[in-house]
């Protein structure tokens, strides 16, 4: 079938991006879905750090690649092998399609899923096959195993959770990536529990949906920190005890001055090193620290390294919120039903799919929590 996608052409392009237009809105051709795959008509995607990361080189990816990883949709065909979905189900894509065989899989880690991560690398589906196709038969690579900047995307079954139909689809796609990655980092990477105080460095859609995280797990102090003020005042809104902004000289020392010694816990969310070098100073002896921001792979964290041992210290990463998504996805929605979880607070607005590169723009330039491009 014929669909409309949004399509890197190449990684680095200057900005503006809504004058250099790395992404194009082409006509591709989509396979039907093979073995274990399904066809997705997408009626909602957010844009994430994760694809600004293909399109500025920091995640090298195989271009030209379809973008877009967080979204939700509605099965409109299934392929062989697949009997647990049916059209007309409404499902959340998750951008680490899961084999359920591998060591993390069988350790229940499935964002760490081996053959999930090398066709993500790879720019293919878990099968190792593609799906996207040019008029004249060049192959246009996946984003994630999802590409979900297109009204239809043919995905693997791991890739997908079905979801309540009631849900908004502008608010289930963020459920996919934002949800899982934030919420995911405060409960399950950190184990945040009743009483303990916490800082969130980097107020993107991921890092807000760690205060909230945070907030529904219990925590007695819930520290915001960024460098924009209105990040900083949604964040309070949301239920931050405090917020700081970290472009400060003293923000670190009066980080820990408010906290007695600082927090038990710093999550980073802002993909930077300097950001994490922030969120280990103001972690206090014992505690521990947390990242689950991408930044470059040739970047590296300056740290003092008998702080480890000699104040017990920890720093873990965490990938996808350290996520099972059958049982988490369900879980947070039903805490967003309840009022508990307002991942709904964080959509700035909608866009269409032409006004793509735009909205990149306002993600770079921190202007956006969370922007989703829908689909009539």
């Amino acid at each position: 079938m014929k669909i409309q996608a949004a399509v890197l052409q190449t990684v680095g392009a200057p900005r503006p991006y809504q004058q250099s237009q790395p992404l194009l809105i082409e006509e591709l051709e989509l396979d039907p879905p093979g073995d274990g795959e399904v066809l997705v008509q997408i009626k909602a995607a957010g844009l994430c750090h994760s694809d600004l990361s293909v399109m500025d080189g920091n995640r090298p990816r195989p271009v030209p690649m379809a973008l877009g990883h967080e979204a939700a949709g509605v099965v409109k065909a299934v392929g062989h092998g697949v009997t647990d979905l049916a059209v007309g189900d409404h499902v959340v894509a998750v951008f680490v399609p899961s084999c359920g065989h591998c060591a993390p899989c069988s350790e229940g880690r499935p964002a760490l899923c081996e053959p999930g991560n090398k066709a993500n690398v790879a720019g293919t589906l878990s099968s190792g096959a593609h799906r996207l196709h040019r008029a004249d038969g060049t192959t246009v690579n996946h984003h994630l195993g999802v590409s979900a900047f297109a009204d239809h995307a043919v995905v693997s079954r791991n890739s997908l959770i079905r979801i309540d139909p009631r849900l908004p689809f502008e608010h289930a796609a963020l459920f996919g990536c934002a949800v899982l990655t934030g919420v995911g980092a405060a409960v399950n990477s950190a184990g945040i529990s009743a009483g303990q105080s916490v800082a969130v460095v980097g107020l993107g859609g991921v890092g807000l949906n760690s205060i909230l995280g945070a907030i529904v797990a219990g925590a007695s102090e819930v520290v915001a920190v960024d460098l924009d003020e209105d990040k900083l005042k949604l964040a309070r809104e949301l239920g931050a005890s405090q917020a700081f902004n970290s472009g400060n000289a003293d923000a670190a020392d009066r980080i820990r001055e408010a906290t007695g010694g600082g927090v038990d816990c710093a999550i980073e969310m802002a993909g930077s090193e300097k950001a994490l070098e922030f969120a280990y100073r103001i972690t206090r002896r014992g505690g521990l620290t947390v990242t689950g921001g991408l930044a470059h792979p040739e970047r590296h964290v300056s740290i003092q390294q008998v702080s480890l041992v000699a104040e017990e210290r920890t720093l873990k990463g965490s990938y996808v919120g350290s996520c099972v998504p059958l049982r988490d996805v369900a879980r947070y929605v039903q805490l967003f039903r309840q009022g508990r979880l307002p991942v709904d607070r964080l959509l700035s607005r909608t866009l269409k799919l032409e006004e793509i590169n735009a909205g990149f723009d306002a993600l770079a330039d921190g202007k956006a929590v969370r922007q989703v491009v829908v689909f009539d």
